[in-house]
């Protein structure tokens, strides 16, 4: 029987610094109501040092911090780690830059460019609120780099610091090189149109002298654009011809040519003024619209790998005393200490201590496994529980999980099986405008080889072109901007034709056409009050485990008492006494040994299509909560649309428990296959390539990444897309999967 939901009449009271609703472990101070402990703390820091202006910028400014371990950021202490994190140095002043992605608001940037009132060794900070950055120069003598990771992260903006925060990588959209061809082409142009502007409005009546001098400005203006602005087009067109292909650089480039070669003969000969100004027009706007084009959307990352999630330093057990050593520098046979909640960094055996290890960091699946001494541990489990020591047997490079990233898919900075709208339209156009100039010149030269010249480079001025050249980004690029707007982001202008070619799409389960953070959770048992509810929440919300955590938001509204003697069992359960209630919650085998009159626990035991978290109260089995996956609105819908434009597949890391229900939505022609390892997930992609198809993956977790790589268009869905956000082609938010479809069209 379902437990009956009740409504609050209490008045909601907010907490006066992050402004989330205060429930009943809520306290009282200075007059305020709080939420927590932490936040009651970092009110405390702002107001001793008279920094509650930043109440007042912002309706709810604050972030609620997180329980910090003093020796999480132990690490931080090693000097090559430190030296490896700051971006300058000269002994006396060091300057650090982190990602933090809690920023939010005004407030958010007035506290973090106030940290030098909270440290004085903290000269200035400042924000680059777009990018979530934050750029801290500081006295090393007067504070330490640990020292103000610990003050961020005290007040709520914990930086994200990864393996890959201290690779320098070159940012794809910061080409400083593109913006100096531009901005050349547009000083020499806009001169050069001032000095022509005498040739245009007067009618031919300009002194020869004047005009002699003029044209000779503008030649020497032109020199910069021609031999630098426009070099890139002429080097793409050899680069091409090189490989015997006519790309749109080739009758561009011949265009250029044509008409800076027709002016100097005009300017040289005195026949005329040329053509300069056009000639650096159509510079400076191909090369606007080639960055047009290129523009990417800088604060999502598309080639994260497991760098990105990894810690950047591990605590090691050595001879003497624990140390903590970077996790690049993890070798065979180093034992390693990993605490509740920490990623295992490298493949490793169990030497001491219970673990559960949650691999729903590799394989999306929030289900926990049990590992006791001489058990292989793969790299990327979490652990839940108390400390465990492991003995590293693979190196992070050479892990089961890192060895996807050494997949060629993996390899290839660019998909190199496309071949664009404008390239393959300019090898047509490049001959078409050849065979008119060649039959210009046997019309002419037999009778006036003067006029020959000029109607030769006439046609190949006119015909050069620049129409072209300039629609195809303009229109990719504006196709980019419409699906950002939907929801939808593109790595490059690419996909958008990539995505039209598509006839074969791949979907993930969890997470993908799953809700993560939707689960449907019902309880089958006996009724339970509010109280016993209440007491379930507040033991349910002293865990991190996924389970628990999903139950806790479950339980959200109920009342919260304090727990005493809360004690988390790996892989098996809680227990702890909440309220006068003697509670446990956890796994069959765990609640059953608290049952004191032989009860039979309720419901069904023939058919276990759910997870299933049982609960005992005061020695007695009460029932248990059934988790069951909620799926995205639309699902059927889209899968019934696409059909009539691809195959669809299903791949999913998950058991087969749910393949009835999901073929009640999915058509009989759906292939599911259940119980794929990410190498599963990629050789399938693989093999259908091999087939004939061009293959469409759609998927969410880490161990989707070389799938999502390899496919022809990989496109990550995400509910959050600053966070996770795996090696793709696009991210969609999951709010527009139902969608996916339209795009599809859309791209045709």
């Amino acid at each position: 029987m379902a437990y009956q939901s009740t409504t609050s009449t209490e008045v909601e009271t907010v907490c006066y610094h992050c402004g989330e609703l205060v429930r009943h472990n809520g306290l009282h101070h200075d007059g305020k109501e709080f939420c927590c402990a932490g936040c009651k703390a970092v009110y405390d820091i702002l107001n001793r040092n008279n920094l509650c202006q930043y109440y007042a910028l912002d309706e709810k400014p604050g972030i609620a911090p997180r329980e910090v371990s003093i020796e999480r950021f132990a690490y931080l202490d090693d000097a090559d780690v430190s030296a490896r994190l700051r971006e300058f140095s000269d002994g006396a002043t060091s300057v650090v830059s982190f990602f933090v992605p809690q920023m939010h608001c005004s407030s958010c940037v007035w506290l973090l460019e106030n940290l030098h009132r909270l440290d004085s060794g903290i000269l200035q900070s400042r924000v680059e609120f777009l990018k979530k950055r934050i750029a801290v120069r500081y006295s090393a003598g007067k504070t330490t780099l640990r020292h103000i990771v610990e003050l961020l992260t005290s007040l709520g903006y914990e930086p994200q610091i990864t393996l890959d925060s201290v690779e320098k990588r070159k940012d794809p959209g910061s080409d400083k090189l593109q913006y100096y061809r531009i901005g050349i082409a547009a000083f020499c142009f806009s001169n050069i149109m001032i000095l022509a502007f005498p040739e245009y409005l007067s009618g031919g009546t300009v002194d020869f002298e004047l005009r002699r001098v003029f044209a000779y400005l503008s030649l020497a203006l032109s020199l910069p654009v021609f031999f630098y602005s426009g070099a890139g087009y002429f080097q793409s067109a050899y680069r091409g011809l090189r490989t015997r292909i006519v790309n749109i650089d080739v009758p561009i480039a011949l265009g250029i040519l044509i008409l800076f070669a027709r002016s100097v003969y005009d300017i040289v000969s005195q026949a005329g003024p040329g053509y300069l100004d056009s000639m650096s027009g159509l510079v400076f706007f191909l090369l606007v619209g080639k960055l047009f084009q290129n523009k990417t959307y800088d604060s999502l990352n598309f080639e994260r790998n497991y760098k990105s999630y990894f810690p950047l330093a591990v605590l090691v057990k050595k001879s003497t005393a624990n140390t903590t050593v970077p996790v690049s520098a993890l070798t065979v046979g180093d034992r390693m200490l990993i605490r509740n909640n920490e990623i295992v960094p490298s493949d490793s055996v169990m030497l001491k201590g219970e673990a559960a290890i949650d691999y729903s960091f590799v394989t999306g699946e929030s289900h926990s496994v049990s590992k006791t001494v001489g058990d292989l541990v793969y790299a990327g489990g979490r652990q839940v529980g108390g400390m465990i020591e492991l003995e590293v047997v693979k190196e992070v490079s050479q892990s089961y999980l890192t060895q996807l990233w050494n997949d060629a898919a993996f390899r290839r900075t660019e998909k190199t099986n496309l071949t664009s709208v404008s390239n393959t339209v300019s090898k047509y156009f490049t001959a078409g405008v050849l065979v008119m100039a060649s039959a210009t010149a046997l019309y002419w030269f037999p009778t006036d080889s003067s006029k020959g010249w000029e109607a030769i480079t006439g046609v190949l001025i006119v015909a050069c072109p620049c129409a072209l050249a300039l629609a195809v980004p303009f229109a990719f690029g504006t196709a980019q901007r419409i699906f950002g707007r939907k929801g939808f982001y593109l790595k490059n202008a690419h996909v958008v034709e990539a995505l039209s070619h598509i006839n074969s799409v791949v979907f993930d389960k969890t997470g993908t056409l799953t809700c993560t953070r939707a689960t449907a959770v019902d309880f089958v048992g006996d009724a339970l009050s509010d109280e016993e509810l209440g007491a379930i929440a507040s033991l349910v919300g002293s865990s991190h485990h996924p389970l628990s955590r999903t139950l806790s938001d479950h339980l959200e509204r109920f009342p919260r008492y304090e727990v005493k003697g809360f004690m988390e069992t790996p892989n098996a359960g809680i227990e702890g006494e909440v309220n006068g209630h003697s509670v446990r919650v956890g796994s069959r085998q765990f609640v059953v040994r608290a049952k004191a009159n032989g009860q039979r626990e309720p419901g069904d035991q023939s058919s276990l299509k759910e997870t299933r978290v049982y609960l005992s109260l005061d020695e007695k089995i009460r029932g248990f909560f059934a988790l069951k996956n909620s799926y995205r609105e639309g699902i059927d819908g889209l899968v019934y649309r696409l059909q009539k434009m691809c195959s669809i597949k299903l791949l999913s890391g998950d058991s087969d428990r749910e393949r009835e229900y999901l073929g009640r939505f999915l058509p009989d022609s759906v292939e599911m296959r259940f119980s794929q390892t990410p190498a599963d997930k990629l050789n399938y992609i693989s093999s259908q390539q091999q087939a004939g198809k061009n293959v469409l993956m759609v998927g969410d977790g880490l161990n989707d990444a070389g799938a999502l790589q390899k496919a022809d268009v990989g496109i990550a869905l995400t509910d959050d897309i600053s966070s996770f956000s795996p090696a793709c082609d696009a991210i969609l938010d999951g709010n527009q999967l139902a969608s996916l479809d339209t795009f599809v069209r859309f791209s045709r």
